[in-house]
């Protein structure tokens, strides 16, 4: 099977296993000054896990801790009551991976620990159990230390953690796009059948398996741009426009947000019915003015040329309703509403195909009345 990786992530991860290994070893030699031993070898292939793959769920810092731990001591207490060196060894690596697995902290290098526990000679056999804590405990933790703050300098997110849900409506449903197509349930159903360990964890097989999804579907879709489906007759506000006047555009034309723009109809933020209904409730839209005190500055926009589909996913699952269009200089050229891209996944729904070009998807099919829009 091969093994996937840019070049400057294994660049990363060659630089990360020799600084963390060195530094590892001479902190560890300098604090046990001179016991021996002080570094031992199942660290090489820690390594490997923590500064290769950091998003390995057997990479994780309780993994390596945990897991080397929980081998040291099995190692050792079978290294005492076991007078077979084979059979001491085979019982305290396949009891190392019994406990592991309930205790979560699974770490393939941990059954090295426990080989070393019994078979390391008479320097580790001489430390009994205090080869648990030395050099054991001190390796792994400066070991974690070093993933730690390499991974993170390096931009990895490391303890691996699963991406951010969109911010939702805050009830108990899932959003948008986890309704349809498979489930979280489906795929615990199927791992649960399959009875195997993967060595990815079920929230980043989730994500990727969605993210294929929506490759698929953008393949599907791809040839329906912006640039299409967007509305091009934009109401917009100006910054230095009363809120009041604002508020009434909204309701003037029935929509819900004004791109505000300056006078070169360059973009500088939103204004919206919530930003206003909220500056009511707080009593502020009467003391606020204008619009540049109330609108949001930070907008979600897209291109003309962007495809369609990019949008798909910031509409139902985070939320938007309303993306402005912009050209190279920033300018508004058009908006893109829940409402367009409703109706062009309809109109390609049913006519069979996977869109036109050249057509406006804010139109839908004869028999079908179109959504109003909300730009």
């Amino acid at each position: 099977m091969p093994i996937t990786g840019g070049r400057h992530e294994r660049v990363k991860s060659c630089l990360g296993a020799l600084l963390g290994l060195f530094v590892t070893e001479w902190i560890s030699r300098h604090l046990m000054g001179g016991f021996n031993p002080w570094f031992i070898a199942p660290m090489g292939a820690s390594a490997v896990l923590l500064f290769a793959v950091p998003a390995s769920p057997l990479a994780q810092p309780w993994s390596i801790i945990g897991g080397n731990l929980v081998a040291a001591t099995v190692g050792v207490t079978c290294a005492m009551l076991i007078p077979s060196p084979g059979l001491a060894a085979g019982v305290a690596v396949a009891v190392a991976i019994a406990l592991m697995f309930p205790l979560r902290c699974i770490h393939p290098p941990s059954g090295a620990v426990a080989l070393t526990a019994v078979l390391g000679g008479p320097a580790v056999q001489a430390l009994g159990f205090g080869f648990i804590v030395m050099p054991v405990a001190v390796n792994s933790m400066v070991l974690v230390l070093m993933a730690l703050a390499f991974n993170n300098a390096m931009r990895r997110r490391y303890p691996h953690r699963p991406p951010e849900p969109a911010a939702g409506h805050r009830t108990r449903d899932v959003p948008p796009t986890q309704r349809v197509g498979f489930t979280r349930a489906d795929l615990d159903a199927v791992l649960a059948a399959r009875g195997e360990f993967l060595d990815i964890s079920e929230d980043d097989l989730e994500a990727i398996l969605v993210a294929a999804e929506l490759r698929a579907f953008r393949r599907r879709f791809g040839d329906v741009r912006c640039a299409d489906i967007m509305s091009r007759d934009v109401v917009t506000a100006t910054p230095d426009m009363p809120a009041g006047e604002a508020a009434a555009l909204l309701a003037r034309h029935h929509i819900k947000a004004l791109p505000v723009v300056d006078g070169q109809r360059r973009l500088a933020g939103i204004f919206t019915q919530s930003d206003f209904f909220a500056a009511q409730r707080t009593g502020s839209a009467r003391t606020a003015g204008t619009v540049r005190t109330l609108m949001t500055h930070a907008v979600t926009v897209a291109r003309p040329e962007q495809p369609m589909v990019d949008l798909a996913r910031a509409f139902s699952d985070g939320g938007l309703h309303h993306v402005p269009v912009i050209d190279d200089d920033r300018r508004v050229v058009g908006m893109v509403t829940q409402s367009d891209l409703v109706a062009a996944l309809l109109r390609s729904r049913v006519s069979g195909t996977s869109g036109t070009s050249g057509t406006s998807g804010t139109s839908a099919p004869d028999d079908v009345p179109a959504a109003p829009t909300a730009h």
